[in-house]
């Protein structure tokens, strides 16, 4: 059943990060990324977990993710300052992101089971609604949507979460090297799988489109697919997710 989302979850905020990587800068990116980036990040005080999903095709197209105690510590001062002040390894990876989009969400709603080990498949879809932003829009996405995904075979868990504009909008030191900004999508969903997309993407899709019309372009669903990469969680950190 879906799990309406309060203030109590132990993981209410998410930080996503889309973006291609060059290749001749991959193995030094992956390098960057798992040995010093997410290490850092993970010892900021309300940070619990982050993870690097792959696209399924193995170009170097990835989703990086770190979920946190909430949305406010994506903007507090702790997390502002390592932004504010990049490692000199970090200043050399930006430069090779292309095509970079990075959101703050806090979480509205979820379905399944969420294990605290990482899921090996993992999908993004990211869309905008008619009626965005409405209680209507995310009981019917939350009790109708996300429910259906959770009982198809292979899938443990469907989170939907909603972008924070504030905090998303903040300009940083990084932002500035990398050179985007957000997002255009208001919602994401991520869901985690113990199988791949094949078997169940179209099942998950075809449900949306029973609840909002598929003609509607201000969807703009946007969908992809990963693998497990790369993972690493607080080791303080026991709590469920």
């Amino acid at each position: 059943m879906t799990q309406l989302i309060s203030g109590t979850s132990p993981a209410l905020g998410l930080m996503a990060f889309w973006a291609r990587i060059d290749d001749d800068y991959l193995l030094k990116f992956q390098q960057w990324h798992n040995c010093e980036h997410v290490p850092e990040r993970v010892s900021i005080p309300g940070f619990l977990r982050g993870r690097r999903y792959r696209d399924m095709n193995c170009s170097p197209f990835f989703l990086m993710f770190y979920e946190t105690i909430n949305t406010e510590c994506l903007g507090a001062a702790p997390y502002l300052a390592a932004l504010n002040t990049p490692t000199p390894w970090t200043k050399e990876a930006l430069t090779h992101f292309r095509e970079p989009a990075r959101n703050i969400y806090t979480l509205r709603t979820q379905a399944g089971d969420g294990a605290i080990n990482p899921a090996p498949y993992l999908a993004s879809m990211r869309f905008n609604l008619a009626d965005s932003g409405s209680v209507d829009a995310i009981e019917k996405l939350g009790s109708r949507w996300l429910d259906s995904i959770a009982k198809i075979g292979g899938v443990r868990r469907a989170r939907l979460y909603e972008v924070d504009e504030t905090i998303t909008g903040i300009v940083t030191s990084e932002r500035k090297i990398y050179g985007n900004g957000p997002g255009a999508q208001q919602y994401l969903t991520l869901i985690e799988a113990d199988l791949p997309h094949e078997t169940w993407s179209k099942q998950v899709v075809d449900a949306l489109f029973q609840i909002f019309p598929a003609n509607d372009p201000r969807i703009d669903l946007t969908s992809d697919y990963f693998w497990l990469e790369f993972g690493y969680t607080d080791p303080s950190w026991a709590a469920i997710s």
